[in-house]
């Protein structure tokens, strides 16, 4: 795992720029987009259809490679739509699970076996959250398990052209889209001209606006007080934690297996925390105790690497663990746009026959 944590940096890092790495690799992304092309067009020329389900479908995803923060503004969506009168389900793909089965997500599963995620989401909801490889298994099982859902939330789905939509949200974050070039010389799994096809771009706290006629809305995170992965009821701020570190003299390691530990490095940095960093891979595991060495005082993990490390019991029971949530928050401009539009579908679907067929 550590080895694949120093790839995806050197990954991340080359990405943004067209070197000689970009430049190499531009015969292979030439490729990659002539099969994208193909797909596109077997579902142009009505050789594949998307399936459509009897509630509106709500897609949250990204163009670029990794994590840009999907799960946090699925998070905010579906409790904005809670507040609103609306019984949303989440549907994801499950990264890292166990078993591609679908299968619903429960509080008490283990990261393991459902992704860390879709165990995260439900969690932070209570929604109900169903996973599969096949976005549209997931849906149909969560429909069948949870008729009241009248609305579904699609993480992490923007590629999956199978599930119909009615409203898709594309997600830039501080890295925009990279060098511009699709994989595998740039980040990107889309061209950027996709964003134009989209019906909202949400800009992840310091991401760069882009050349594109899609009305975009900003999306702000902040961190919450931290606390003690093996006792959550010890709470502190961090400028407190700030505090207790020059009064005692403690050593903070931040580690973040997340797609940008980097910005999380920097937001403890800004709440006025010296820290010694420890980037990890995305979804790392904590299968392995990464920290078996380190020498610090605290060690200030983010929500998404919490929920594996309480399965590993040497990491659960470590009390130096304190977790740092992300709080996020959305232009309500953003949520009425996609209340007005999963209305409206609703609304439709009640004077037609049903969904219509894959």
């Amino acid at each position: 795992m550590l080895s694949q944590t120093r790839l995806q940096l050197a990954l991340t890092k080359a990405w943004q720029r067209r070197g000689v790495f970009a430049w190499l690799l531009a015969p292979a992304s030439v490729l990659y987009y002539a099969i994208y092309l193909c797909r596109g067009a077997l579902y142009a020329l009505r050789l594949r259809r998307p399936t459509r389900l009897d509630v509106p479908v709500v897609v949250v995803g990204n163009l670029y490679l990794g994590g840009t923060g999907k799960t946090p503004l699925t998070v905010e969506l579906v409790r904005a739509l809670i507040a609103r009168g609306w019984r949303p389900g989440i549907v994801s793909r499950g990264y890292g699970a166990l078993d591609s089965a679908p299968r619903l997500v429960h509080p008490g599963d283990a990261a393991r076996q459902v992704g860390d995620e879709p165990l995260l989401i439900v969690r932070a909801t209570t929604a109900p959250v169903a996973i599969a490889r096949r976005r549209v298994e997931a849906a149909q099982l969560l429909r069948a398990a949870h008729p009241e859902c009248d609305v579904i939330i699609a993480d992490d789905g923007l590629q999956h052209r199978q599930l119909g939509r009615d409203i898709e949200i594309a997600l830039l974050n501080y890295r925009g889209l990279g060098n511009g070039w699709m994989l595998p010389a740039g980040p990107l799994r889309e061209p950027p001209s996709r964003l134009d096809r989209v019906d909202a771009i949400a800009l992840n706290g310091e991401a760069p606006t882009v050349a594109t006629a899609t009305p975009s809305y900003r999306m702000r995170t902040h961190l919450a007080s931290a606390f003690a992965l093996h006792s959550p009821k010890l709470r502190i701020d961090l400028s407190a934690l700030a505090a207790e570190q020059r009064s005692h003299g403690w050593r903070l390691t931040a580690a973040g297996g997340i797609g940008a530990p980097d910005r999380f490095f920097a937001m403890l940095r800004a709440a006025g925390l010296v820290i010694d960093e420890l980037p990890l891979a995305d979804h790392f595991d904590y299968s392995t105790n990464p920290f078996s060495d380190c020498t610090a005082d605290r060690i200030l993990i983010t929500e998404k690497d919490a929920v594996k490390c309480a399965d590993n019991l040497s990491l659960a029971n470590d009390p130096r663990l304190w977790v740092v949530p992300l709080v996020t928050e959305i232009d309500p401009a953003l949520i009425d746009v996609v209340v007005a539009r999963i209305t409206t579908r609703r609304s439709a679907g009640k004077n037609s026959d049903g969904p219509s067929p894959a």
